[in-house]
């Protein structure tokens, strides 16, 4: 294939958007900040489940508190029930004796619940003080998660910007250069993943840092200035300057 050794060099700018192209689009999936959202994100969930697990605990002992309150409060009644019967003087010598063991019973009963009341009372103030830790905990990995997430957007605009900028340039250089020869370039582009040109710089195929050697440059030198080479390593379209080296 022969082609204006000028249109020719036009391929090294296809080339160059090419390169940035590819990095813009291995940034896109290795990007940094969509790790950190993750991980945020996973931080997120663990201390959000913290907390349900705080205000579970709270609240199985906040029922338990009502049930001892309950418990102490039925004491009370049946002891003061039992008083006021002997104050009343209208029962038996029997019945005293009787409300009398009753009472000190009761008496015993209610001090045993109001001591497991005060038990509770205090690792229900430590469970308070859990979920408020687990609470202050998940907020602050939610604003990390929201920071992280603002973070990583900001990132894929600035890529989305990227990109759009360098495939207008490229469709704006690919304009310019023949069909056969675009075609054969993005062949080459396909099956090396990067670009389908590269400048052969002081003997050296840029595309993949091979020096040619003898013969391979003396092909490339005796060809005729149009004529359309290739890298024999890399089979890359072979763009000659006046840094070539020929």
């Amino acid at each position: 294939m022969k082609v204006d050794h000028f249109e020719q060099q036009k391929l090294l700018e296809l080339a160059a958007e090419d390169v940035a192209l590819t990095q813009l689009a291995h940034r896109r999936r290795t990007l940094p900040e969509a790790v950190a959202v993750q991980t945020a994100a996973e931080a997120e969930r663990t201390l959000a489940d913290d907390v349900v697990r705080a205000e579970t605990a709270v609240r199985d002992l906040q029922r338990e508190v009502k049930r001892l309150e309950s418990d102490v409060e039925t004491v009370r009644a049946r002891a003061t029930k039992d008083q006021n019967l002997l104050d009343s003087g209208s029962v038996s010598a029997k019945q005293m004796t009787d409300l009398q063991h009753e009472l000190e019973s009761l008496k015993r009963r209610q001090s045993d619940l109001e001591d497991q009341e005060l038990e509770l009372m205090e690792s229900l103030e430590t469970a308070e003080a859990a979920l408020t830790a687990a609470q202050e905990g998940r907020d602050a990995a939610r604003a990390e998660l929201e920071r992280a997430e603002q973070l990583r957007d900001d990132a894929l605009a600035d890529i989305t910007d990227g990109t759009n900028r360098h495939e207008a340039a490229r469709a704006a250089v690919a304009g310019g250069i023949s069909a056969p020869l675009l075609t054969l370039y993005d062949r080459i582009r396909t099956q090396t993943g990067t670009t389908g040109a590269a400048m052969l710089k002081a003997r050296q195929c840029q595309g993949c840092r091979i020096e040619l050697n003898g013969r391979e440059l003396a092909a490339v030198r005796n060809a005729d200035p149009h004529e359309v080479v290739r890298c024999e390593n890399c089979a890359r379209i072979l763009v000659r300057t006046a840094e070539s080296g020929l």
